[in-house]
């Protein structure tokens, strides 16, 4: 409602502010395209032209709207690159008209294809039923030149929207415009080093913002990188209507009382009888733990609700919702609300956005950071994805932890209910909440020490364990027995496996005990005689583990996905009348620590006791984001795994 208001607003504004021509009919490419290709003949692709431009505009009858242009050129030498931009989408929607588009190919002996309207084709989503349009461009060939320009009329996105400027090609000659009728003033932030936006104050009747780059660095794509994150963009949003006297049109105080609005609407008798209905259905008590009940409120929901895309009003309705069983994502925290409402939990709503793509920003308030809901519950002091179907209470998608967001509350006076909204941190699950843990017992064949008998158990907790454990009783029994088998194939694929079995299996065990899977299994992968001494690869063990390279200087920050820990403990029977002739070579120890806290480590040992050679390997990653500064201590923990699979044991007679 506030949000029509506001928009109301804009639109009385607009009867009242002169109506100049927009910028895009005035804008055309060259005639006779001239793009030079030096310095490019090594570049697998390059963009020689980039031009961005949005246009809030009053029509002629006081209406918003957007228009939305942008012409780009670009240089293709290499077959992926070909492939990759053969087809080239538009931002077109139902509600949304194409004023504008072509698009040409200058093929590398300077020809010019001019796309007909043949050549710009529609398509639908069979899943969403959503319409797009695309250029399908043809006679490109390593050398080309593709070129599109195109102008969208659309309902207008004010309230912001992310621009991205840098990539992993050459980039030069970008510009960025925005204009805007004289009585909106629009915000905006640049981030990673990005130049920023300049207003123009010579323009008259207009508002008119740009930011010109002539030449944007190139940044590499590193591994484990959060590159959305970090590359250079901006972010625009509408700040205030001048001659509304309205302020703050993009703050969160407006979006936390829509949102309230929304979700907390009373329930009507029909909705009221369905949903108790639906809540008999759930396995819980009245008396039970609130842990409990929310467990059993999302396994049944996730198992139960489809969730699809698309706006349609009946997949958003709560009535429509119960009875059909498919909602959409407005449908299904409708519903988790109506339900936490009814069983007086209490809850916040969150908001936020995935850190790998864009790390909240807790100083800049634009609605392009509000991308993905969570509900937190402060009882529990956990956090729970609506939408996220291979997600479970207490363990979000993690990239929605360990970063901002904006946490929605009730608020009540008397009998008057409202909403307060506050950007705060959501916390990551610790590593010790995310394990996986293997405990191994190895014997020696008595009459052949090159074969080993391996008692393996493996236990997954947290994140480990989610993609498997929630759904346990889902996967088909021979698709189990594999999995099963698979953890001893891991560390030998010719494992003679000889008995098998899980623990905890059950889907509602997941967060309370860990998924435990135990194997007992014989193995000649492990030692090697050589002569009258064995050679017994202990450091196999445990699994190839990963080992990082870097060969140039580490530029961008390392982004995990998770805290974790890694526990590891093997007990060796060492055989009648021989030893270990190196265990030092077992002692491995790297770590990071930052304020006195241990952050990163490996720590391998050992202890022997008569006959019994106890070794541990445990590593532990309690922080998510590793700054560039950090990758080298980071990379040698991390190879510290590595070191550990080349350990070999010599074996040999006393």
């Amino acid at each position: 409602m506030k949000s029509f208001l506001c928009f109301c607003l804009l639109y009385v504004a607009g009867m009242f502010t002169t109506i100049a021509q927009p910028f895009y009919e005035s804008y055309d490419w060259d005639a006779d395209p001239k793009y030079s290709k030096n310095g490019l003949a090594e570049e697998y692709m390059a963009s020689l032209k980039e031009k961005i431009v949005s246009e809030f505009y009053f029509d002629g009858d006081g209406g918003l709207v957007e228009y939305f242009l942008e012409h780009k050129v670009y240089y293709l030498n290499s077959d992926d690159s070909i492939e990759e931009f053969n087809k080239v989408y538009l931002p077109y929607a139902s509600d949304s008209e194409l004023q504008l588009n072509k698009a040409r190919v200058i093929t590398a002996s300077g020809q010019v294809i001019n796309l007909d309207d043949s050549k710009i084709l529609t398509a639908t989503n069979e899943e969403t039923n959503n319409t797009y349009k695309y250029f399908a461009f043809e006679g490109i060939e390593k050398g080309s030149f593709i070129e599109y320009l195109y102008v969208v009329e659309r309902y207008p996105v004010y309230k912001g929207k992310r621009i991205d400027f840098q990539s992993n090609f050459l980039k030069s000659n970008l510009e960025f415009d925005v204009y805007a009728p004289s009585n909106l003033e629009f915000k905006f932030k640049s981030y990673n080093g990005l130049n920023d936006v300049e207003n123009d104050t010579v323009i008259e009747n207009k508002n008119h913002w740009s930011l010109k780059i002539p030449k944007a660095k190139l940044l590499e794509r590193e591994d484990l990188a959060a590159y959305d994150a970090d590359r250079q963009f901006l972010v625009y949003a509408l700040d205030e209507n001048t001659a509304s006297r309205v302020k703050d049109i993009s703050s969160y105080a407006n979006v936390a009382q829509n949102i309230y609005d929304f979700y907390s609407q009373e329930v009507s008798k029909k909705e009221q009888s369905e949903l108790n209905s639906f809540l008999k259905q759930i396995d819980f008590k009245e008396e039970d733990a609130i842990d409990v009940k929310l467990r059993a409120i999302e396994s049944f929901i996730k198992t139960n609700i489809f969730i699809a895309e698309g706006s349609n009003e009946q997949l958003a309705s709560l009535l429509d919702v119960l009875k059909d069983k498919v909602a959409n994502e407005r449908g299904i925290i409708k519903l988790y609300a109506a339900i936490f409402n009814q069983l007086h939990i209490k809850f916040e709503f969150i908001y936020t956005c995935e850190r790998d793509y864009m790390r909240f920003d807790k100083d800049f308030e634009a609605n392009n950071f509000l991308l993905e809901a969570l509900f937190y519950f402060p009882k529990t002091k956990k956090y729970m994805s609506p939408t996220e179907t291979g997600s479970r209470y207490g363990f979000p998608p993690p990239y929605l932890t360990d970063t901002y967001g904006l946490f929605i509350k009730e608020v009540a006076i008397g009998d008057f209910k409202s909403a307060v909204g506050k950007v705060e941190y959501i916390k990551p699950v610790e590593a010790e909440n995310t394990t996986d843990k293997m405990l191994i017992e190895v014997s020696f064949d008595a009459d052949d020490l090159t074969i080993v008998n391996i008692k393996l158990d493996k236990s997954l907790a947290g994140y480990y364990g989610m993609y498997i454990h929630p759904f346990m009783d889902l996967i088909k029994p021979e698709d189990k027995d594999e999995l099963i088998k698979g953890f001893a194939k891991n560390i030998d694929a010719g494992a003679d496996i000889k008995n098998k079995m899980v623990n905890n299996g059950s889907p509602k065990l997941f967060g309370i005990e860990p998924l435990q899977f135990i194997l007992d299994f014989n193995s000649s992968a492990f030692v090697e005689k050589a002569g009258r001494k064995y050679l017994f690869k202990v450091g196999d063990l445990i699994g190839q583990q990963m080992e990082m390279y870097q060969e140039k200087k580490r530029i961008l920050p390392l982004e995990n996905e998770f805290q974790r820990s890694y526990f590891r403990t093997m007990t060796i029977a060492v055989p009648e009348g021989y030893r270990f002739a190196n265990l030092e070579d077992i002692n491995i120890e790297n770590f990071y620590t930052m304020n006195g806290k241990e952050l990163l480590s490996f720590k391998s040992s050992y202890q022997l006791e008569g006959n019994t050679l106890t070794i541990t390997a445990n590593e532990h990653y309690k922080v998510n984001h590793i700054s560039a500064d950090m990758y080298e201590d980071y990379r040698k923990v991390i190879n510290s795994a590595a070191d550990f699979n080349k350990v070999t044991l010599v074996l040999e007679p006393k």
